[in-house]
Protein backbone atom coordinates (compact mmCIF):
# COMPACT_ATOMS: atom_id res chain seq x y z
CA UNK A 1 0.00 0.00 0.00
CA UNK A 2 1.71 3.83 -0.86
CA UNK A 3 2.70 5.48 1.62
CA UNK A 4 0.77 9.27 1.90
CA UNK A 5 0.16 9.45 5.75
CA UNK A 6 1.80 11.89 8.57
CA UNK A 7 0.03 9.97 11.21
CA UNK A 8 1.88 10.33 14.67
CA UNK A 9 3.90 13.30 12.93
CA UNK A 10 4.89 16.68 13.71
CA UNK A 11 5.22 18.78 11.28
CA UNK A 12 6.52 22.35 10.23
CA UNK A 13 5.49 24.38 6.95
CA UNK A 14 7.90 27.60 6.57
CA UNK A 15 5.54 29.91 4.97
CA UNK A 16 2.62 27.86 5.34
CA UNK A 17 0.07 30.79 5.37
CA UNK A 18 0.89 31.06 1.22
CA UNK A 19 -0.96 30.24 -1.66
CA UNK A 20 0.83 26.52 -1.85
CA UNK A 21 1.84 26.69 1.84
CA UNK A 22 -2.00 26.85 3.19
CA UNK A 23 -3.19 24.65 0.55
CA UNK A 24 -0.56 22.04 1.91
CA UNK A 25 -1.01 22.61 5.48
CA UNK A 26 -4.87 22.17 5.19
CA UNK A 27 -4.51 18.83 3.20
CA UNK A 28 -2.22 17.52 6.02
CA UNK A 29 -4.55 18.25 8.60
CA UNK A 30 -7.90 16.88 6.27
CA UNK A 31 -6.13 13.47 6.12
CA UNK A 32 -4.03 12.72 8.91
CA UNK A 33 -6.18 12.30 12.38
CA UNK A 34 -3.48 12.53 14.93
CA UNK A 35 -1.02 15.00 13.35
CA UNK A 36 0.23 18.21 14.69
CA UNK A 37 1.30 20.93 12.42
CA UNK A 38 3.18 24.66 12.73
CA UNK A 39 3.41 27.04 10.79
CA UNK A 40 5.51 29.64 9.94
CA UNK A 41 4.98 33.04 8.02
CA UNK A 42 5.80 36.50 8.39
CA UNK A 43 2.52 37.12 6.54
CA UNK A 44 4.87 39.32 3.62
CA UNK A 45 2.31 38.02 1.14
CA UNK A 46 -0.17 35.44 3.08
CA UNK A 47 -3.26 36.70 4.90
CA UNK A 48 -3.88 34.74 7.95
CA UNK A 49 -7.38 33.86 6.58
CA UNK A 50 -5.86 31.27 4.59
CA UNK A 51 -5.17 28.72 7.51
CA UNK A 52 -7.97 26.84 8.90
CA UNK A 53 -9.24 27.21 12.43
CA UNK A 54 -8.26 23.69 14.59
CA UNK A 55 -6.42 22.66 17.34
CA UNK A 56 -4.25 20.81 16.10
CA UNK A 57 -2.58 23.33 14.31
CA UNK A 58 -0.37 26.22 15.75
CA UNK A 59 0.82 29.63 14.04
CA UNK A 60 4.06 31.56 15.03
CA UNK A 61 4.19 34.65 13.04
CA UNK A 62 7.31 35.89 12.11
CA UNK A 63 10.17 35.43 9.23
CA UNK A 64 12.78 32.19 9.28
CA UNK A 65 15.55 34.82 9.15
CA UNK A 66 14.89 36.21 12.24
CA UNK A 67 16.92 34.84 15.56
CA UNK A 68 13.83 35.03 17.92
CA UNK A 69 11.59 33.26 15.49
CA UNK A 70 14.58 30.13 14.81
CA UNK A 71 14.79 29.94 18.44
CA UNK A 72 10.98 28.72 18.52
CA UNK A 73 11.77 26.17 16.48
CA UNK A 74 12.90 22.60 18.71
CA UNK A 75 14.70 19.39 17.48
CA UNK A 76 10.55 18.28 17.76
CA UNK A 77 9.58 17.77 14.13
CA UNK A 78 9.67 14.53 11.77
CA UNK A 79 9.33 16.09 8.52
CA UNK A 80 9.76 20.33 7.67
CA UNK A 81 8.22 22.13 4.46
CA UNK A 82 10.48 24.85 3.43
CA UNK A 83 7.87 26.72 1.14
CA UNK A 84 8.48 30.21 2.02
CA UNK A 85 9.39 32.92 -0.68
CA UNK A 86 9.80 36.51 -1.52
CA UNK A 87 6.89 36.70 -4.01
CA UNK A 88 7.55 36.90 -7.31
CA UNK A 89 10.19 37.89 -10.51
CA UNK A 90 9.37 41.73 -10.44
CA UNK A 91 9.14 42.15 -6.73
CA UNK A 92 12.70 40.95 -6.53
CA UNK A 93 14.17 42.74 -9.50
CA UNK A 94 12.44 45.83 -7.55
CA UNK A 95 14.24 45.00 -4.67
CA UNK A 96 17.20 42.22 -4.54
CA UNK A 97 17.67 42.77 -1.10
CA UNK A 98 14.27 42.16 0.27
CA UNK A 99 14.20 39.25 -2.05
CA UNK A 100 17.59 38.48 -0.40
CA UNK A 101 16.23 38.87 3.09
CA UNK A 102 13.23 36.69 2.48
CA UNK A 103 14.08 33.95 -0.38
CA UNK A 104 17.87 33.86 0.02
CA UNK A 105 19.00 34.04 3.63
CA UNK A 106 15.66 32.43 5.04
CA UNK A 107 16.98 29.25 3.64
CA UNK A 108 20.41 29.56 5.08
CA UNK A 109 19.22 30.07 8.63
CA UNK A 110 16.58 27.46 8.42
CA UNK A 111 19.21 24.47 7.56
CA UNK A 112 22.16 25.76 9.65
CA UNK A 113 19.28 25.77 12.53
CA UNK A 114 18.24 22.60 12.23
CA UNK A 115 21.76 20.64 10.91
CA UNK A 116 21.89 18.95 13.90
CA UNK A 117 18.63 17.63 14.50
CA UNK A 118 18.00 14.33 15.08
CA UNK A 119 14.36 13.41 14.76
CA UNK A 120 13.72 15.13 11.20
CA UNK A 121 12.75 12.23 8.69
CA UNK A 122 12.51 14.27 5.41
CA UNK A 123 13.16 18.16 4.89
CA UNK A 124 11.56 19.34 1.30
CA UNK A 125 12.41 22.61 -0.17
CA UNK A 126 11.00 24.57 -2.70
CA UNK A 127 12.61 25.25 -5.98
CA UNK A 128 11.49 26.71 -9.16
CA UNK A 129 11.97 25.70 -12.87
CA UNK A 130 12.69 28.55 -13.78
CA UNK A 131 15.86 28.49 -12.36
CA UNK A 132 17.14 25.75 -14.72
CA UNK A 133 15.12 25.81 -17.92
CA UNK A 134 16.61 26.66 -21.03
CA UNK A 135 16.04 30.58 -21.71
CA UNK A 136 14.46 29.72 -25.14
CA UNK A 137 11.64 31.03 -27.46
CA UNK A 138 11.95 27.85 -30.12
CA UNK A 139 10.33 24.91 -29.20
CA UNK A 140 10.82 23.64 -25.82
CA UNK A 141 11.97 20.62 -24.62
CA UNK A 142 11.25 19.08 -21.35
CA UNK A 143 13.21 20.29 -18.61
CA UNK A 144 14.96 17.28 -16.86
CA UNK A 145 16.17 17.41 -13.31
CA UNK A 146 19.71 18.29 -14.45
CA UNK A 147 22.10 19.75 -11.96
CA UNK A 148 23.28 22.86 -13.74
CA UNK A 149 22.24 26.18 -14.94
CA UNK A 150 23.25 28.95 -16.98
CA UNK A 151 24.35 31.74 -15.05
CA UNK A 152 22.39 34.31 -16.80
CA UNK A 153 19.17 34.40 -14.86
CA UNK A 154 16.32 37.06 -15.50
CA UNK A 155 15.74 37.90 -11.93
CA UNK A 156 17.03 38.03 -8.15
CA UNK A 157 14.03 35.38 -7.35
CA UNK A 158 15.67 32.74 -9.54
CA UNK A 159 19.28 33.78 -8.55
CA UNK A 160 17.93 33.17 -5.17
CA UNK A 161 16.06 29.72 -5.74
CA UNK A 162 18.67 27.77 -7.19
CA UNK A 163 21.22 29.20 -4.67
CA UNK A 164 18.67 27.35 -2.33
CA UNK A 165 19.60 24.43 -4.08
CA UNK A 166 22.92 24.66 -3.39
CA UNK A 167 22.47 25.20 -0.17
CA UNK A 168 20.14 22.02 -0.47
CA UNK A 169 22.84 19.85 -1.46
CA UNK A 170 25.88 21.22 0.39
CA UNK A 171 23.68 20.69 4.18
CA UNK A 172 23.01 17.34 2.63
CA UNK A 173 26.87 16.66 2.07
CA UNK A 174 28.32 18.53 5.09
CA UNK A 175 25.71 17.34 7.77
CA UNK A 176 23.63 15.10 6.42
CA UNK A 177 20.25 17.25 6.58
CA UNK A 178 17.94 15.02 4.63
CA UNK A 179 16.95 17.56 2.46
CA UNK A 180 14.95 16.97 -0.74
CA UNK A 181 14.71 19.39 -3.57
CA UNK A 182 10.92 20.02 -5.18
CA UNK A 183 11.09 22.07 -8.37
CA UNK A 184 7.74 23.54 -9.01
CA UNK A 185 6.52 24.47 -12.42
CA UNK A 186 3.48 27.22 -12.89
CA UNK A 187 0.92 27.02 -9.59
CA UNK A 188 -2.46 27.70 -9.78
CA UNK A 189 -5.56 27.07 -8.39
CA UNK A 190 -7.72 28.34 -5.33
CA UNK A 191 -6.41 30.38 -2.32
CA UNK A 192 -3.84 32.60 -4.69
CA UNK A 193 -5.46 35.94 -3.26
CA UNK A 194 -4.51 39.42 -5.32
CA UNK A 195 -2.66 41.15 -2.94
CA UNK A 196 -2.27 39.06 -0.04
CA UNK A 197 0.07 40.30 2.31
CA UNK A 198 2.34 43.72 2.26
CA UNK A 199 3.37 46.51 -0.24
CA UNK A 200 6.42 45.17 -1.63
CA UNK A 201 6.78 49.13 -4.00
CA UNK A 202 5.70 47.54 -7.40
CA UNK A 203 2.11 46.68 -9.11
CA UNK A 204 3.16 43.04 -8.72
CA UNK A 205 2.06 43.32 -5.40
CA UNK A 206 -0.92 43.05 -6.14
CA UNK A 207 -0.96 42.14 -10.04
CA UNK A 208 1.48 38.89 -9.31
CA UNK A 209 1.19 35.65 -11.01
CA UNK A 210 -1.16 35.46 -14.37
CA UNK A 211 -3.70 33.21 -13.68
CA UNK A 212 -5.40 34.95 -10.88
CA UNK A 213 -4.62 38.34 -12.51
CA UNK A 214 -6.09 37.02 -15.45
CA UNK A 215 -9.34 35.60 -13.77
CA UNK A 216 -10.17 38.67 -12.08
CA UNK A 217 -9.71 40.84 -15.29
CA UNK A 218 -11.76 38.16 -16.85
CA UNK A 219 -14.32 38.13 -14.60
CA UNK A 220 -14.85 42.22 -14.07
CA UNK A 221 -15.20 42.21 -18.54
CA UNK A 222 -11.42 43.82 -18.45
CA UNK A 223 -8.82 43.07 -21.23
CA UNK A 224 -6.28 40.66 -20.44
CA UNK A 225 -2.43 41.81 -20.74
CA UNK A 226 -0.71 39.68 -23.33
CA UNK A 227 2.60 40.39 -23.48
CA UNK A 228 4.38 39.17 -26.78
CA UNK A 229 1.54 38.76 -28.22
CA UNK A 230 1.02 35.47 -25.95
CA UNK A 231 3.98 33.15 -27.73
CA UNK A 232 5.41 31.78 -24.08
CA UNK A 233 4.75 28.62 -22.83
CA UNK A 234 4.60 27.51 -19.36
CA UNK A 235 3.79 23.75 -17.55
CA UNK A 236 0.74 24.77 -15.36
CA UNK A 237 -0.40 22.45 -12.30
CA UNK A 238 -2.91 22.48 -10.34
CA UNK A 239 -1.77 23.89 -6.72
CA UNK A 240 -3.21 20.26 -5.18
CA UNK A 241 -1.15 18.21 -7.56
CA UNK A 242 1.63 20.60 -5.97
CA UNK A 243 0.64 19.35 -2.79
CA UNK A 244 0.87 15.78 -3.29
CA UNK A 245 3.79 16.67 -5.11
CA UNK A 246 5.59 18.02 -2.06
CA UNK A 247 4.24 15.16 -0.06
CA UNK A 248 5.73 12.29 -1.98
CA UNK A 249 9.05 13.90 -1.93
CA UNK A 250 8.89 13.98 2.05
CA UNK A 251 7.65 10.24 1.74
CA UNK A 252 9.73 8.83 -0.69
CA UNK A 253 12.12 11.41 -2.23
CA UNK A 254 15.90 10.45 -1.80
CA UNK A 255 17.42 13.01 0.45
CA UNK A 256 19.86 14.83 -1.80
CA UNK A 257 18.09 14.33 -4.50
CA UNK A 258 15.53 16.70 -6.45
CA UNK A 259 12.16 16.35 -8.60
CA UNK A 260 10.22 18.14 -11.05
CA UNK A 261 6.44 18.53 -10.14
CA UNK A 262 5.30 19.28 -12.70
CA UNK A 263 2.24 18.71 -15.21
CA UNK A 264 4.54 17.87 -17.91
CA UNK A 265 2.05 19.69 -20.84
CA UNK A 266 3.55 23.01 -22.91
CA UNK A 267 0.22 25.83 -22.51
CA UNK A 268 0.93 29.00 -24.29
CA UNK A 269 0.13 31.98 -22.57
CA UNK A 270 -2.06 32.94 -25.09
CA UNK A 271 -4.36 29.44 -24.88
CA UNK A 272 -4.40 29.93 -21.55
CA UNK A 273 -5.62 33.85 -21.82
CA UNK A 274 -8.30 32.20 -24.28
CA UNK A 275 -9.72 29.37 -22.01
CA UNK A 276 -10.16 31.82 -18.97
CA UNK A 277 -12.15 34.27 -20.66
CA UNK A 278 -14.16 31.42 -22.36
CA UNK A 279 -14.72 29.97 -18.69
CA UNK A 280 -15.46 33.52 -17.70
CA UNK A 281 -17.54 34.89 -20.40
CA UNK A 282 -15.12 37.18 -21.24
CA UNK A 283 -15.20 36.73 -24.83
CA UNK A 284 -12.59 37.58 -26.98
CA UNK A 285 -11.04 40.77 -24.78
CA UNK A 286 -7.54 41.11 -24.74
CA UNK A 287 -5.07 43.51 -24.92
CA UNK A 288 -1.84 42.85 -26.95
CA UNK A 289 1.45 44.63 -25.12
CA UNK A 290 5.26 44.24 -26.11
CA UNK A 291 7.39 41.50 -24.50
CA UNK A 292 8.70 42.40 -20.99
CA UNK A 293 12.48 43.87 -21.49
CA UNK A 294 13.73 41.41 -18.56
CA UNK A 295 11.74 37.98 -19.28
CA UNK A 296 14.04 35.88 -21.78
CA UNK A 297 12.14 32.72 -20.22
CA UNK A 298 9.83 31.83 -23.14
CA UNK A 299 9.03 28.54 -23.62
CA UNK A 300 9.65 25.70 -21.17
CA UNK A 301 7.76 22.48 -19.43
CA UNK A 302 9.03 20.27 -16.93
CA UNK A 303 9.84 16.60 -17.62
CA UNK A 304 8.08 14.24 -15.14
CA UNK A 305 9.69 10.93 -15.96
CA UNK A 306 11.69 11.04 -12.50
CA UNK A 307 8.82 11.85 -10.03
CA UNK A 308 6.44 9.29 -12.05
CA UNK A 309 9.18 6.36 -11.51
CA UNK A 310 10.98 7.16 -8.31
CA UNK A 311 7.99 9.06 -6.40
CA UNK A 312 5.36 7.45 -7.85
CA UNK A 313 3.53 10.99 -8.45
CA UNK A 314 1.56 12.63 -11.30
CA UNK A 315 -0.42 15.50 -12.00
CA UNK A 316 -4.09 14.15 -11.81
CA UNK A 317 -6.16 17.31 -12.46
CA UNK A 318 -6.81 18.53 -16.00
CA UNK A 319 -5.88 21.92 -17.37
CA UNK A 320 -9.68 23.02 -17.98
CA UNK A 321 -11.21 21.21 -14.63
CA UNK A 322 -8.56 23.19 -12.75
CA UNK A 323 -9.32 26.63 -14.27
CA UNK A 324 -13.04 25.91 -13.32
CA UNK A 325 -12.83 25.11 -9.82
CA UNK A 326 -10.03 28.13 -9.86
CA UNK A 327 -12.94 30.92 -11.69
CA UNK A 328 -15.62 29.31 -9.27
CA UNK A 329 -13.19 30.11 -6.22
CA UNK A 330 -12.68 33.37 -7.04
CA UNK A 331 -16.80 33.94 -7.92
CA UNK A 332 -16.95 32.72 -4.28
CA UNK A 333 -14.83 34.79 -2.03
CA UNK A 334 -14.28 37.74 -4.77
CA UNK A 335 -15.37 40.28 -1.60
CA UNK A 336 -12.25 38.64 0.57
CA UNK A 337 -10.34 39.17 -2.73
CA UNK A 338 -11.26 42.88 -3.05
CA UNK A 339 -10.56 43.72 0.53
CA UNK A 340 -6.89 42.40 0.15
CA UNK A 341 -6.22 44.56 -2.91
CA UNK A 342 -8.10 47.47 -1.59
CA UNK A 343 -5.31 47.68 0.89
CA UNK A 344 -2.80 48.46 -1.51
CA UNK A 345 -4.92 50.99 -3.13
CA UNK A 346 -3.05 54.26 -2.18
CA UNK A 347 0.24 53.18 -3.07
CA UNK A 348 -1.22 52.25 -6.72
CA UNK A 349 -2.69 55.59 -7.12
CA UNK A 350 0.61 57.13 -6.02
CA UNK A 351 1.80 55.18 -8.88
CA UNK A 352 -0.12 56.01 -11.52
CA UNK A 353 -0.14 59.60 -10.59
CA UNK A 354 3.97 59.78 -10.04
Amino acid sequence: MENNSFENSKVLIVGGAGFVGSNLTKTILNNNKNVNVVVVDNLLSAEKEHLPTDNRLQFLKGSISDDETLKRIEDEYDYIFHVATYHGNQSSIHNPLADHQNNTLTTLKLFDWIKNFKKIKKVVYSSAGCSVAEKTFDDASATEEKEFTSIKHDSPYSISKIIGEFYSVYYHGQHQLKVVRARFQNVYGPGEVLGAGEWRGTPATVWRNVTPTFIYKALKKLPLPLENDGVASRDFIFVSDIVHGLMACALRGIPGDVYNIASGKETTIKEWAETINELAGNKGNIVHLPKRAWDNSGKRYGSTAKSEKQLNFSAKVDIHEGLKETVKWFQDNMPFIERTMAKHDTHMRELTTA
